[in-house]
């Protein structure tokens, strides 16, 4: 079993805080605070240090964006916390703006597509590990108004569904179940894509952390 996590909810419907409340102390994660604003939001996760932050988008006062300020600033003040985004909604210019600085440690949900409370939970705990975790669709409009075009017309339409995948935050194994295709077909994938993107070997740079950078940087 993956290990509980402290986490801090910042979600201003109250029937959807409590459950999410709910769903993660019932699966034994420690809710260090569940939250209705951003300033709220900003000062639990001073004080609690969590190991993730859920954050919905719209939040008061304007009911527009604060849920997004509030996570680029979480995400720049606290690299540690991973920052999942969970909404109705998706806001492509912050969005992509969280994901074009450092994308380790970044999740979007949308509340309406997520399967089951176990993709949720896994989701968070990749979040919470360093990696990403993007709904398709949330990939999808970022690749619309991506202005990298250019870089990725190398790319076949495989290795474009392999990218794609990877920025989901699939691991080779899912990406192979998901396309129906043998893991060692796509490490042949990824490394193609890399070698196209120039991303060379590197011990510093996770490089499917440069790839999804690539394409999703806007």
């Amino acid at each position: 079993m993956p290990e509980p996590l402290r986490v801090v909810i910042a979600e201003d419907a109250a029937i959807m805080r409590d459950g999410l409340t709910h769903i993660l102390t019932h699966r034994g994660h420690h809710v260090a605070a569940a939250v209705a604003d951003a300033p709220a939001l900003l000062a639990a996760v001073d004080a609690h240090r969590p190991d993730v932050a859920v954050i919905d988008v719209r939040m008061p006062p304007t009911h527009t964006d604060e849920g997004l300020h509030a996570a680029l600033s979480i995400h720049r003040r606290h690299p540690q916390t991973g920052v999942l985004v969970f909404s109705q909604y998706i806001e492509t210019r912050y969005a992509a703006e969280l994901l074009a600085g450092d994308p380790e440690g970044v999740g979007y949900l949308l509340k309406d597509r997520v399967a089951n409370v176990s993709e949720f939970l896994a989701a968070m705990h990749r979040v919470a590990s360093g990696g990403t975790a993007l709904d398709p669709e949330v990939v999808r409009q970022l690749i619309g108004t991506s202005r990298r075009a250019g870089e990725l017309a190398a790319l076949t339409a495989r290795e474009r569904q392999v990218l794609a995948l990877i920025a989901e935050g699939r691991s080779n194994a899912a990406i192979a179940g998901t396309l129906v295709i043998t893991p060692g077909v796509v490490t042949k994938h990824i490394a193609s894509i890399f070698a196209k993107l120039g991303l060379p070997p590197s011990d510093s740079d996770n490089r499917r952390v440069l790839a999804t950078l690539r394409y999703l940087q806007s």
